[in-house]
């Protein structure tokens, strides 16, 4: 049986955060049914009533679908900017009111602005991806974000030092990352402004573009 309480909880929220900033409804879901299948005795009740599980699991696939479609998936994004911070933050918050061993309002700060620095990573990401004309690799990265958030989150609970270790990287390596694929994102937001003129202009003269 796993137990967070005799050791600090912040390698665990930050983890959380980190994955939260990608995919909040699947670090719920994965928090909560080790929880309640008794893999973890830490795990607050919280995260394990019925209806936390059912609304993560009817989120979790309406992600997975959304995250998949070009252009649908930087909205779903830009959607979630400020949900995943605070999904990050309200699960730091509740790891460490269950484990007392660290401050709620620390927990919460912890896991909010890490969510928030890999949410920007994600989105940004994201954006660079759609500047390619064909949809497989959405697919693919969208996959990958999965299991690495399923894989991280797994990892924290039997080895919450190690799996922050990873986090960290993985945060710092996507940053850096980001700062490479300006350029890119730059010319999504270009086209995405295009679109949005272009449709402004066919609902004016009751024409699509082109016409």
């Amino acid at each position: 049986m796993v137990t967070i309480a005799s050791v600090s909880v912040l390698p665990l929220v930050f983890t959380s955060g980190w994955a939260s900033g990608i995919n909040a409804y699947a670090v719920v879901l994965l928090l909560g049914l080790f929880g309640a299948t008794g893999l973890s005795d830490d795990v607050p009740e919280t995260l394990q009533r019925p209806e936390v599980l059912i609304t993560a699991v009817v989120l979790f696939l309406c992600e997975a679908v959304a995250d998949k479609i070009p252009y649908v998936d930087s909205a779903w994004d830009s959607v979630h900017t400020l949900i995943r911070p605070a999904a990050g933050a309200w699960i730091g918050a509740v790891l460490a009111g269950q484990s007392g061993s660290l401050n709620d309002a620390v927990a919460g700060l912890v896991g909010g602005s890490t969510a928030l620095a890999s949410h920007a990573v994600k989105a940004g990401t994201r954006m660079a991806v759609n500047s390619s004309p064909e949809p497989f690799s959405n697919v693919i990265v969208s996959l990958a974000e999965d299991l690495g958030v399923a894989g991280i989150v797994t990892f924290a609970i039997f080895h919450p030092v190690a799996a922050a270790s990873i986090a960290a990287v993985l945060l710092v390596g996507g940053l850096v990352i980001l700062v490479f694929l300006i350029s890119r994102i730059r010319r999504f937001l270009r086209r995405r402004a295009q679109r949005r003129e272009e449709r402004r202009l066919a609902g004016r003269t009751g024409h699509p573009p082109g016409w």
